[in-house]
Formats: structure tokens, sequence, C-alpha cells
């Protein structure tokens, strides 16, 4: 039996090694987005509606940290999770939380600056007419957040593809451990390198299906943007 057939068997059948793997996956990057989402939409909102000295130099700072290299973020994240750190007491390094650490701070700059660019676009249009209405600072948050609740739905998704492909954080943070912190991408590398080839492309499999979906969930939410707003 070939490689790809033992692989296409694997998935079929639902293995339980790597449903558990994917599981994990799912759960872990979906968290990561859920806390994302909370810290960053309304940084990027209020970043967009506020004026303040250096505002120019933190969108720049903002945006250069849509490019955070993964393994530059682990090390940063275990450092600050190991014992010697400031978050040491805890016990989080080489857990699933510790993993999600890592992918929230990667994926929160994608969605505060994506975020900000978009509620800045809706504040230029609607500024004046929300200003004869007198809608205060807060409101003002609330109502363009609401009015760009399909974009930011797509920028979610663009954060869960991030997290869901990352692989160079989560490794240095989880460790990689057997039924505990091995999610799909980590295992992909590690089955490779050990020429062990249906697992991995059965993770594969599953990875490229995953992205396909977010995708089309990302042009579905587009298209619904445009059907409201028309």
């Amino acid at each position: 039996m070939s490689d790809s057939t033992s692989a296409l068997q694997l998935v079929l059948t639902g293995d339980p090694t790597l449903m558990a793997i994917v599981w994990l996956s799912l759960v872990v990057s979906g968290s990561a987005v859920v806390l994302s989402a909370v810290i960053g939409i309304p940084l990027g909102a209020l970043i967009a509606l506020t004026r303040f000295p250096g505002r120019e130099t933190v969108i720049v700072i903002l945006n250069a940290l849509m490019g955070l290299p993964p393994v530059v973020v682990g090390l940063l994240v275990y450092l600050l999770l190991s014992r010697s750190g400031l978050l040491g007491p805890l016990g989080l390094l080489f857990t699933p939380q510790a993993m999600v650490v890592a992918q929230t701070v990667l994926v929160t700059p994608i969605i505060a600056a994506l975020t900000r660019q978009t509620v800045e676009d809706l504040w230029a249009e609607y500024r004046e007419e929300l200003a004869a209405m007198n809608v205060g600072p807060a409101r003002r948050i609330v109502t363009l957040i609401w009015d760009a609740r399909f974009s930011l739905v797509t920028t979610l998704l663009a954060g869960f593809g991030r997290a869901a492909a990352e692989v160079g954080a989560i490794i240095i943070v989880g460790g990689n451990i057997d039924g505990f912190t091995r999610t799909m991408t980590t295992t992909i590398a590690l089955e490779t390198s050990k020429g062990d080839l249906p697992l991995a492309l059965g993770l594969g499999m599953v990875l490229i299906s995953i992205v396909v979906v977010v995708n089309a969930l990302a042009w579905g939410a587009r298209r619904a943007g445009e059907r409201y707003a028309g």
C-alpha cells in the first residue's frame, strides 16, 4: 500500500491518533484567535479613532509586528514561562496553554492592524454623520466595529489561518510531547523527519482542507458584507 493511500485511509477511518492531533490543533488555534480578538479588535479600533502624539509610530510598529518571526516569539514566550521567567511559577511551559499564549502573541498584531485599517476607513466615510448625531467616543468604536463585522470576520479567519499553520513558536513552548502538545504542524515536521509519511500526509490533507474551508468562509464573509453594504 502506498504512503498516500495509507494516509487517505487514516483520514477516512478517523484514526484516533490523527483525530486527537487535529482536535488539539483546532482548540489551541481557536483559543488563540478568541483571545487575540478580545485584545486586538478594541485596540485596533481605539488606535483608528484616537489622535495622540506618536500615533504614526505606533501604527508602523503594529504593522511591523504582523511579520513577527515565530521562532523569536517562541523564544520570548519560553523565557517568560520558564522557571526563572516572570510567569514561571504558573508552570505553563510545555503545555497547550503555553502554545495558546505563543499563538496569541503572533495573531494579535495581525487582528489589531487589520482592524485599525478597516475602522479608520469607515471612520473617514461616516465621520460627519456620527459627529452630527453627537455620538461619543465609546459609541463610535462600538458602532464602527459592528458596521465592520463582516470585514472583521475575514480578519479573524486570516488570524486563524496564521495560527493553524504555525510551527516554530509552538514547538519551542509546547515541546511537541506525544499525546499532549503535538499539533498538526509539529507532527508533520516530526513524522517527515522520521520517514513515517502516512501520518504526515494524512495530517497534511486535513490541514489543507482546513485552509480551504477558512478561505471559503472568508470569501463568503466578504460577499455577505458587499451585499449588506449594497
